[in-house]
């Protein structure tokens, strides 16, 4: 039986800490999953949903983006996708009543815990400027009130419209076409905060921002590296990939300033042995201080190249530019330098180099821990000279692999929602619907933040999202959201954005995955692109959470007829009746989805969907400006600690998924009924005089002179690396400077941020 939500914020004050575990999965994993799944849908609404995720027939899993199988298990889901679309398919309803029982300033003093469990959102809100309370709306005065203050703007460049990575390719083709018809590029999405990096790096040096590996080549490698990445939590279906690349023979070595639970053991409950005894699947842990993985890949290199036999020649001959550079480079990588700066023993870079010499397919994995320094751009760039120098790109069982976040992050991406399109995309628009799109770049997610914090931009809109909660300097954030004319968030569930809002403020509730999509032309679906480039269809099956709920297409839709008007020659009113017309424009306009409607239904291929084409992956020919894979060679660096200090990372619980609060529990980590705890390695916090148990204020030191404090923070003894710290995200986002981002990409340095702790006045 569903239970109802809770009525008040649980205290968190004394987080009872345990032990971490070992190994990732099994039964209590399973065990969880249906405790949480039940308490928010109940037992027969449980069995008929969780049956249908990532199945071919079903719907995609609202949590992260990583690959189904050819070949799917009946349950294909995992814990944290589970307890994604139990609070998606939640029988808790956010009406009306609930505003009128909770004005804005009782919203603001709640836990993003409290407020994501009240349920799902019934009625498009309007809180009009001065308004205490959010009121219900109909769709007709929404879409006017946007219209309104749209118009009112002095430049299409004065509004923002971002983007979460759940939004389906059909509802981010059409949200981009609405912006750059209406006259702007200021596009951000969450790709800004996350794998920004990841798409600058590999764009530079192999001509796409994307992966270049399939499952199939996980399960073919040697040796597969696993940096700065938490798959226990934040992806669990990656530990089956790895396992099964394990049986086959492969090695693994991770990379990673914490140990994980889910990459020393994991339990597959898919199977009897699996579930109790389960498979080791790390052979090497370095233990890597944060920011140190380019010195450790730089040495690597060096280390190759001094190796006879280890370079292969003729593939740097015929696909490769400025190897000559890049070797300069590496050749000059120091040992003692290297050892300073990543925290690793010689012995151990001597293990990883002889893991990596016996590897003839070596396939590189990653995600925020690489992306989110200053330096992540040249990192990256980096593990791809790695992979270049042993031909490790381009054939079956090697290539480089940053693993998504969220279901449907780098689909929208491909749709075109970047503030920085490239002119041939613009081109195509053009060409297509008959207008000329703006040229000059947009906003990404910091400098839309400064834009709003400086008057530059004053209309907010989010396709998705928590904006707030997900976005760095909280205190900044929030009061540049407050000087908006307008905010509108495009939502399934409650969140910390619907609570800072600018002069006015619109909730627009929307379907989720998990349900039926009616429209003009019958039952729709939608489809989305996965972490390795494969595009497949999404199909709901529950009865949506109330009648007043509109689709995001159908949002875009109206919105667009609503603002454009007639003068629009888009066929907007078609595109809401049927999704398939949105599936044919963009056939015509994005390379790689000819045919799209055919393709994806199976009609005209295999079952499923398809893969997008994949130049150096598919046939080693690299679309960039030389038209090789480009070796770089940028200087090494590191974050240097002032005596005293720590270097923090932000990272999610296992009761989380981005800002998704599911409980106050980290159970691989042996944290219980809190979140505001701070990890912290015995020898620094007896050299800091940190009793564990102690509470201590984190407090961030940028070049600003700024104070960031995040209070009162149980200190966690932990085996971190020396001199790192962890904690949770959202609640350190407030110690996250906004100019601090990584060089090219922008993206906001939340794995080095330097703190100091100073003894808490709740201690």
């Amino acid at each position: 039986m569903a239970t109802k939500p809770p009525t008040g914020d649980p205290v968190q004050d004394a987080p009872q800490v345990d032990a971490p575990l070992r190994a990732a999965a099994g039964l209590p994993a399973v065990a969880h999953s249906l405790k949480i799944a039940q308490q928010q849908m109940g037992v027969r609404r449980t069995a008929l949903t969780l049956l249908r995720v990532n199945q071919k027939d079903g719907f995609d899993c609202p949590g992260c983006a990583w690959p189904e199988p050819e070949h799917r298990h009946k349950a294909e889901f995992c814990e944290n996708g589970a307890k994604a679309v139990a609070e998606e398919a939640t029988l808790r309803r956010v009406t009306p009543e609930f505003f009128a029982a909770h004005p804005v300033a009782d919203l603001a003093t709640r836990s993003g815990y409290w407020l994501g469990q009240q349920g799902r959102l019934t009625h498009p809100m309007y809180l009009a400027d001065g308004a205490e309370r959010y009121e219900p709306v109909s769709w007709e005065r929404v879409f006017d009130i946007i219209a309104e203050e749209l118009a009112a703007l002095a430049s299409p460049d004065e509004a923002v419209f971002y983007t979460s990575g759940r939004t389906s390719n059909e509802a981010a083709f059409l949200y981009q076409l609405f912006a750059r018809e209406f006259g702007t590029n200021n596009l951000p999405d969450c790709s800004n905060m996350c794998h920004e990096s990841s798409g600058s790096a590999l764009t530079e040096t192999i001509g796409i921002g994307k992966g270049s590996v399939s499952l199939e080549d996980l399960y073919k490698s040697d040796l597969i590296i696993v940096a700065g990445q938490n798959p226990g939590t934040n992806h669990p279906r990656m530990l089956s990939a790895l396992e099964k690349a394990k049986a086959n023979g492969a090695k693994i070595i991770t990379i990673n300033p914490l140990p994980e639970a889910g990459l020393e053991r994991f339990k597959n409950p898919q199977t009897p042995q699996g579930m109790f005894k389960g498979a080791a699947l790390t052979d090497l842990f370095l233990q890597i201080r944060l920011g140190g993985d380019q010195a450790l890949f730089r040495l690597l290199n060096k280390l190759i190249l001094e190796t006879e036999g280890a370079v292969d020649d003729a593939f740097i001959a015929e696909h490769t530019h400025g190897y000559e550079e890049f070797t300069e480079a590496a050749r000059a990588a120091d040992w003692d330098a290297t050892l300073t700066a990543t925290g690793l023993e010689r012995a151990e870079i001597e293990e990883a180099l002889a893991l990596a010499l016996a590897s003839e397919r070596t396939v590189v994995c990653w995600a925020m821990g690489l992306t989110q320094h200053k330096h992540s751009v040249p990192t990256i760039r980096e593990v791809v000279n790695f992979l270049l120098l042993r031909g490790n790109i381009g054939r079956p069982g090697a290539g480089v692999c940053p693993v998504r976040g969220h279901s449907n992050v780098q689909g929208d991406r491909t749709m075109g929602v970047f503030e920085r399109p490239a002119p041939a995309f613009l081109d195509a628009l053009e060409n297509e619907f008959g207008f000329a799109p703006p040229r000059e770049h947009g906003f990404d997610v910091v400098r839309a933040i400064e834009a709003l914090r400086d008057g530059e931009a004053k209309v907010f809109f989010a396709m998705g999202g928590n904006f707030v909660a997900a976005s760095p300097d909280t205190d900044v954030t929030e009061a540049a959201m407050r000087r908006a004319t307008l905010t509108v968030h495009v939502s399934t569930k409650l969140n910390r954005s619907h609570a800072v809002t600018g002069a006015r403020a619109l909730i627009l509730p929307t379907l989720g995955r998990t349900e039926r999509d009616l429209q003009g032309s019958g039952e729709q679906f939608v489809t989305v692109e996965d972490s390795m480039s494969m595009v497949h269809a999404s199909r709901g099956r529950l009865a949506p959470a109330s009648k007043h709920l509109l689709s995001e297409p159908a949002i875009v839709a109206r919105l667009a007829r609503r603002v454009l008007g007639e003068a629009s020659r888009t066929p907007w009113e078609e595109f809401e009746k049927d999704y398939s017309t949105v599936r044919d424009r963009i056939a015509k306009v994005i390379p790689g989805f000819e045919d799209f409607n055919a393709r994806v239904t199976g009609s005209a291929g295999r079952p499923g969907g398809f893969t997008l084409p994949h130049g150096p992956r598919d046939e080693r020919r690299f679309p960039t400006t030389t038209g090789k894979a480009n070796f770089t060679a940028a200087p090494v660096e590191y974050p240097k600690l002032p005596e005293g200090r720590l270097l923090l990372q932000t990272l999610r619980s296992h009761d989380q998924y981005n800002t998704t609060i599911y409980g106050l529990d980290d159970r691989y980590r042996g944290i219980r009924n809190g979140r505001r705890v701070v990890l912290v390695s015995p020898h620094d916090a007896q050299a800091l005089g940190l009793a564990d148990g102690s509470y201590v204020d984190l407090v961030s030191e940028w070049t600003d002179g700024v104070e960031r404090r995040a209070p009162g923070f149980r200190v966690v003894h932990y085996p971190t690396a020396r001199g790192c710290a962890a904690a949770y995200y959202p609640e350190t986002n407030v110690l996250i400077p906004l100019d601090a981002t990584a060089d090219t990409s922008n993206t906001p340095t939340s794995k080095s941020v330097v703190v100091r702790l100073e003894q808490s006045a709740t201690d």
